[in-house]
């Protein structure tokens, strides 16, 4: 963990030193705090601040949560190496933390997870909509993430109460893990480990997507998906096997044969 955070402190150094005029941003945001859950806190207290909640409080809390849940805390640097190992315009580890708003609201999300999980609902809703306002990403506190996740671009990003996402998951702008009909209960996707999930794909109701699956962009899947299958069209379909085992850690966008 500390050799994660030294790299991202270097990295600020030299980015300072190369533009110093925004040399009190990266102190503010990176060289004046200790770990990377405590310059994660102070990034998002800005990101999500209103005039009705001030950054202040926001930090409070977000310092609470991550202080409290070890797992949560490697679950942020679990995916900061996601980043930097998929996508090729990530070529630094402080990019996800500074600039990337699924990163961020990703992160923002387990926080309003954990408050969630304590009955904290009030809190946890307006965690919600400040990030749905923000980052243009919608997930529900209730929903269910793992770690190692990338969602690259994320805008238009939807996810719904029930859904569960597994480890080392990719997932582009525009997806839907969405319910279908109006009806409560386990309504929405269940994605498993590994899976890749295109632009633009929309998946609906209760399903259950296996692990090393791989759903193509702009797809519409209505039904199960086998592990590692790949499927795409609308309604979706099999189209062939991923050539990885993990088609998230590869993000490999051709169909499959």
């Amino acid at each position: 963990m500390r050799r994660l955070w030294t790299l991202i402190r270097e990295e600020a150094r030299c980015a300072s030193r190369q533009e110093p005029v925004l040399a009190s941003f990266y102190y503010a945001t990176v060289l004046n705090h200790d770990s990377i859950a405590a310059a994660l806190a102070f990034n998002l207290a800005l990101r999500l601040d209103s005039a009705t909640l001030p950054a202040t409080l926001i930090r409070e809390v977000c310092d609470q949560a991550l202080q409290a849940d070890a797992n949560m805390r490697q679950a942020i640097e679990d995916d900061i190496e996601a980043y930097y190992s998929r996508d090729p315009a990530c070529d630094q580890y402080c990019m996800p933390l500074l600039y990337f708003k699924g990163y961020q609201a990703i992160q923002a999300q387990r926080i309003a997870h954990w408050l969630w999980q304590r009955r904290r609902t009030a809190m946890a809703l307006y965690f919600q909509h400040r990030i749905a306002c923000e980052f243009d990403v919608d997930i529900h506190p209730a929903a269910r993430i793992g770690r190692g996740i990338m969602l690259d671009h994320a805008t238009g990003l939807v996810v719904g109460e029930t859904a569960v996402i597994g480890d080392n998951v990719s997932l582009l702008h525009g997806v839907s893990l969405g319910g279908s009909g109006c009806c409560r209960g386990d309504r929405h996707p269940k994605i498993g480990s590994g899976v890749m999930i295109g632009a633009g794909a929309k998946l609906l109701g209760n399903i259950r997507v296996g692990e090393g699956a791989k759903i193509a962009a702009g797809s519409v899947v209505l039904q199960d998906v086998d592990a590692h299958t790949t499927v795409a069209g609308v309604p979706a379909e099999i189209v062939g096997s991923p050539l990885a085992e993990q088609p998230a850690l590869i993000m490999n966008q051709s169909l499959d044969s």
